[in-house]
């Protein structure tokens, strides 16, 4: 009994990543929309975005053929600052996805932070994703 409570909880323990991005932009006016408002997420993070509340409902992929949907709540925001979000599936109540705006240190322009949450094993995977969301986030803003 013992040893399926140890790989109950290592199942359920997930790893903090933290991935920051430089951002070509010194307003945030313009980088704070494409963080907060389904129309901005929609142009980077998924094919659709939707709002309902403080509830976000992501798609991927078309709806007439294979695509992922998934939800989450926004747990806490501070309006040109930060957003976080936690996946109503999710099982680990200590993660989240959160996605800050910061000013740099040596320039005026922005840094975004994101803290997310990966299963053991799938950082590199997890990474990866967020490689491909902000390449597709200078793609279509330019940022």
């Amino acid at each position: 009994m013992k040893q399926l409570e140890s790989i109950t909880e290592e199942t359920m323990t997930k790893k903090k990543i933290s991935i920051e991005h430089g951002l070509s932009c010194r307003s945030e006016r313009i980088i704070w929309p494409l963080l907060s408002t389904p129309a901005g997420l929609a142009k980077w993070l998924a094919n659709e975005v939707t709002a309902d509340g403080d509830v976000l409902t992501f798609t991927w992929g078309e709806v007439w053929s294979h695509h992922e949907v998934r939800s989450a709540r926004i747990i806490d925001k501070v309006d040109n600052s930060f957003i976080r979000l936690q996946w109503v599936d999710e099982e680990d109540p200590e993660a989240y996805l959160e996605m800050r705006i910061e000013k740099g240190d040596i320039t005026d322009d922005f840094v975004l932070l994101i803290t997310d949450f990966a299963d053991d094993g799938d950082e590199d995977v997890l990474r990866d994703i967020w490689a491909a969301n902000l390449e597709r986030l200078h793609h279509t803003t330019g940022l």
